[in-house]
């Protein structure tokens, strides 16, 4: 998994690629967790180019989702294909995080 991040303003587009799983959430974590801290609360997830998701980097992208509301934020996911969007269906996450049909 990589990731980058690109702040605009008071807007943050953050792009995961590869694989998001119990090897690579852990990792991710302390990087959601800082631009939480940091006050970013208008967060794009770009989940293009995100071959692979498990359980635990489901569970790594509904904590941002939940924190940055909780906060009065919004938190996007734009780009969601293949694999992880089937899981994103199966979960019904789909309709929470308002991906099109």
């Amino acid at each position: 998994m990589t990731y980058s991040r690109t702040d605009i303003n008071k807007s943050t587009i953050f792009r995961i690629r590869g694989e998001l799983d119990a090897l690579s959430a852990p990792e991710l974590r302390p990087v959601l967790d800082h631009m939480i801290e940091e006050g970013r609360r208008d967060i794009t997830v770009d989940l293009s180019d995100l071959r692979l998701i498990d359980s635990s980097g489901v569970g790594a992208l509904v904590g941002l989702y939940k924190r940055v509301r909780a906060a009065g934020g919004a938190v996007r996911f734009v780009g969601v294909t293949a694999q992880p969007l089937v899981i994103f269906k199966m979960l019904r996450l789909d309709m929470v995080f308002g991906l099109p049909a």
